[in-house]
């Protein structure tokens, strides 16, 4: 299938850091509206559940794929999981492991009506509004559970590891699906899964290591100043992969109508 079919990003290299870098934004940008401006997690999420929406609709009605909107997808499912977590861990009071059971059957749920209804999991064919609607409703839910399994990991009244413990734990989960990805013939839609479900508990661990107080265990550099810099490192790197795709578009166009001539 060619590319300009397919509406969602290329899996890359540079596709995971901007992942990792979404993520840890969301923990930060999910943060930001909770605690700092202490809107509390239910008014956060109805808030951020509401930029998913404007944006998902945006992205599955689009014609082809869009990195800027892409990501700005992204970008709202990870700040509507972090607080859509806290809020089933916190303020529903279901606990890490609690929110984490629930958050996993969820998304095995969905998962499973994917595979009913289209036939495949695979992200390499995300081409039309219903394989699109069920890709993102996983990638929130996944999002949201990644969430809950970084402060699993790392907080207190979970497994205690601290921040730097939970990032490097599940760091090396990452290397060991990279691994099998190498080394292996595991399916690739399985990997990509568990791979993207990861990401965001290490991206909710770093940006928990860039936000709490030296006291935390983190690095005290505030919600707003980390949010900042992640914004702009990420738009930078949107902006570059969208000039890339322009570039390409434009040569699939010159090769079209040079095979017409």
């Amino acid at each position: 299938m060619p590319d300009s079919l397919n509406k969602v990003a290329q899996v890359t290299l540079v596709f995971w850091i901007m992942k990792i870098c979404a993520t840890t934004l969301g923990e930060t940008g999910g943060d930001l509206l909770s605690m700092t401006l202490n809107l509390g997690y239910a008014i956060s999420t109805a808030v951020f559940f509401g930029i998913f929406l404007v944006t998902l609709i945006a992205q599955v009605t689009s014609r082809s794929y869009h990195p800027l909107m892409y990501w700005a997808v992204i970008i709202s499912t990870t700040t509507a999981g972090t607080t859509m977590s806290d809020y089933l861990d916190r303020t529903a009071g279901l606990g890490y492991i609690g929110g984490s059971l629930v958050l996993v059957a969820i998304l095995i749920a969905v998962l499973g009506v994917w595979r009913l209804a289209l036939g495949s999991l695979s992200v390499d064919k995300v081409d039309n509004p219903r394989a699109e609607t069920f890709y993102w409703v996983t990638i929130l839910f996944s999002n949201t559970l990644g969430t809950a399994l970084g402060d699993f990991l790392a907080d207190q009244t979970g497994l205690n590891l601290g921040y730097e413990g939970g990032a490097l734990v599940i760091g090396a989960a990452l290397v060991m699906i990279a691994g099998a990805y190498l080394l292996t013939n595991v399916s690739r839609t399985l990997l990509f899964w568990l791979a993207f479900i990861l990401t965001r508990p290490l991206g909710a661990t770093l940006g928990d290591i860039l936000t709490k107080t030296h006291a935390q265990g983190g690095l005290d550099l505030g919600t707003i100043g980390s949010s900042i810099v992640l914004g702009v490192f990420l738009v930078g790197c949107i902006l570059a992969c969208a000039r890339n795709h322009s570039r390409g578009r434009a040569r699939q166009v010159a090769g079209g109508d040079a095979l017409r001539v």
